[in-house]
């Protein structure tokens, strides 16, 4: 009886620290409205962009901000952060590009933390300086699609689904329908096209050949010690290693230079806020706080998977 009256309790203080974490949200988003706002500050700087926990494929904020910064002349150069295990192929080539049209009239160094993997190292590879931690994971060079099957559950409950299609091919990312051998042919040539895509941009960014790439490119994670010796990063550090890179490329020497944030944590959307999500973990639990990140993920996937 004590046992239930304590997880009634906790429930009710679940149940009410939820509900006030949502009018907050609310009245954050009602003064916010999750703005692109790089900095104000009218002097030659560097912006610095966080990238961390699964990545989305909406990443539009992240994307006008670095067009922003791109264009402006107070912007001298991109300190990357990532932290990261990968996410949204979609989400990841956007963001990739956006890279890519920085890095081609500014300079970008990366800092890797505990993961630089999969759609996080695809984003990575067109900056011109890549610094992982020796024990970093990155690589994860790959491409997953996940098509649940629940046909024959059906099948055994008594449950018939009938699909009318207008091709043999239209219902095979249907869960409620059985995969058939040419559905099957069909999904891995999708994920075929796209890991092609994903080589051709290591083999780009990082100046190797794509046979090189196709070599290192079975899904599996390095360390960034065994990455270095492989020509997937260029540097063991932290991000002060980074710094100290895009320090000597903009040839500032020991003077006082400006570092400031991509987008300031007041404009950043509610659930990218680090204290929120937290918050919202401790209230939601494990569970509900995976699905929360996992939102967004339809679709082909570049993750690393622990």
């Amino acid at each position: 009886m004590a046992g239930q009256v304590k997880r009634r309790q906790l429930l009710l203080w679940r149940v009410g620290a939820l509900v006030a974490f949502v009018g907050a949200v609310v009245i954050s988003m009602a003064g916010h409205g999750g703005a692109v706002s790089t900095s104000s500050i009218q002097r030659p700087h560097i912006v610095r962009l966080v990238i961390s926990g699964i990545i989305k494929n909406d990443v539009s904020q992240t994307v006008r901000a670095l067009k922003q910064a791109r264009n402006s002349s107070d912007v001298t150069g991109l300190l990357l952060v990532v932290d990261s295990p990968g996410g949204g192929v979609t989400g990841g080539e956007r963001l990739h590009e956006a890279v890519k049209r920085f890095a081609a009239v500014k300079p970008v160094s990366v800092s890797m933390g505990d993961m630089g993997a999969s759609a996080a190292y695809m984003l990575s590879v067109p900056a011109q300086h890549i610094v992982a931690l020796p024990s970093t994971l990155t690589g994860s060079i790959g491409v997953l699609l996940q098509r649940p099957d629940v046909s024959a559950g059906l099948e055994r409950l008594g449950i018939g689904m009938d699909a009318i299609t207008s091709g043999a091919m239209k219902n095979q990312t249907d869960p409620t329908s059985a995969l058939t051998p040419e559905g099957r042919q069909m999904l891995q040539e999708l994920v075929n096209d796209l890991f092609g895509q994903f080589v051709s941009m290591v083999a780009e960014g990082r100046h190797l050949t794509e046979e090189k790439v196709r070599s290192l490119a079975d899904g599996r994670a390095y360390t960034g010690r065994q990455a270095i010796a492989l020509g997937l990063v260029d540097e063991l550090g932290d991000e002060d290693v980074a710094r100290l890179w895009l320090r000597k490329q903009l040839k500032i020497g020991n003077a006082s230079y400006p570092v400031v944030p991509l987008i300031p944590e007041h404009s950043r959307y509610w659930y990218q806020w680090p204290d929120k999500k937290a918050l919202l973990k401790g209230l939601l639990g494990g569970t509900f706080s995976s699905v929360i990140d996992r939102e967004g993920l339809d679709g082909a996937v570049a993750i690393l998977q622990l």
